[in-house]
């Protein structure tokens, strides 16, 4: 099994990835250029760990033995010294993820998998930025990365299908299950989960019902865990609406065009649990 990860990127999705990674036995190195991102994300990991103690759900040296097998690195070169799969958590902007895996594709062996958390960008032309397409994948995990038990695979028209059961393996021994979806924009579960969400918010704009009661529709009617507009408010809705634009672009279908609640509460600062206030109070 894959066994020595670099995590490229230090924020909640980041850190997300190294703890279950090292919760499975996993090696893990996590880099990210902004200064204290690492030893943040360890400080939350470390929390996030000592709560499962707390909970019962595992024993304090089972965490600590998981903590120990997560550490920083000084630079992207260092984190992928010797990892047999890159997993980039970076901002969602396409040139940048451009340059940095143009930059892996150059610090790794041919044989390390790079994989993307993108949740909406073309993996395609992503892995376009290196010499080794073939060995480019998306891995779109899901906030909050420890307790979602979705990974998104992503293929495109160059990967080599051999790998696909390598990380299908990998996302099993985390405890989460793996579908393979090909590239194309939003994957399944961000196209399906952002045309539901901004229905529920046209359904807000419109005077349908309040949030609480769209969401207890979408709970207690079709059996969702949480409704589309709490769940908008936990993603951030400042990522909601990059996504749906982008998806608005690339499928021009009308159903994806941000709906004016959208872009005034982004406006207004209220981007959901991240600030306090969203379609929900936090």
């Amino acid at each position: 099994m894959i066994s020595r990860i670099a995590v490229i990127g230090a924020g909640t999705m980041g850190a997300g990835i190294a703890q279950v990674a090292a919760i499975a036995g996993a090696t893990v190195r996590v880099a990210d250029e902004r200064s204290g991102a690492v030893s943040n994300a360890l400080s939350r990991i470390r929390t996030t760990l000592d709560g499962t103690v707390s909970r019962a759900k595992t024993t304090a040296d089972a965490a600590d033995a998981a903590f120990a097998r997560i550490s920083a690195a000084v630079d992207v070169d260092a984190a992928v010294d010797g990892a047999e799969l890159v997993i980039e958590a970076i901002v969602e902007d396409l040139a940048t993820k451009q340059a940095l895996f143009a930059a892996m594709d150059a610090l790794t062996p041919a044989s390390t998998i790079l994989a993307t958390n993108t949740s909406s960008l073309s993996v395609s032309r992503i892995a376009a930025a290196t010499t080794r397409p073939s060995r480019v994948v998306g891995m779109h995990f899901f906030n909050p990365v420890h307790i979602m038990q979705l990974v998104e695979i992503v293929v495109h028209p160059q990967t080599d299908l051999a790998i696909v059961p390598d990380l299908t393996e990998f996302v099993g021994a985390l405890n989460k299950t793996a579908i393979v979806v090909r590239d194309s924009p939003g994957f399944a579960s961000s196209r399906l989960g952002v045309a539901l969400g901004l229905e529920a918010m046209r359904m807000l704009e419109q005077g349908v019902a309040s949030a609480a009661d769209i969401d207890t529709a979408m709970m207690l009617g079709y059996g969702h865990p949480m409704g589309p507009l709490r769940v908008s408010d936990l993603i951030g809705l400042d990522v909601r609406l990059r996504i749906a634009e982008s998806l608005w672009q690339e499928l021009g279908a009308p159903h994806f065009e941000p709906p004016p609640i959208l872009r005034q509460k982004v406006r207004a600062g209220e981007l959901g649990k991240k600030t306090g206030r969203g379609f929900y109070e936090w």
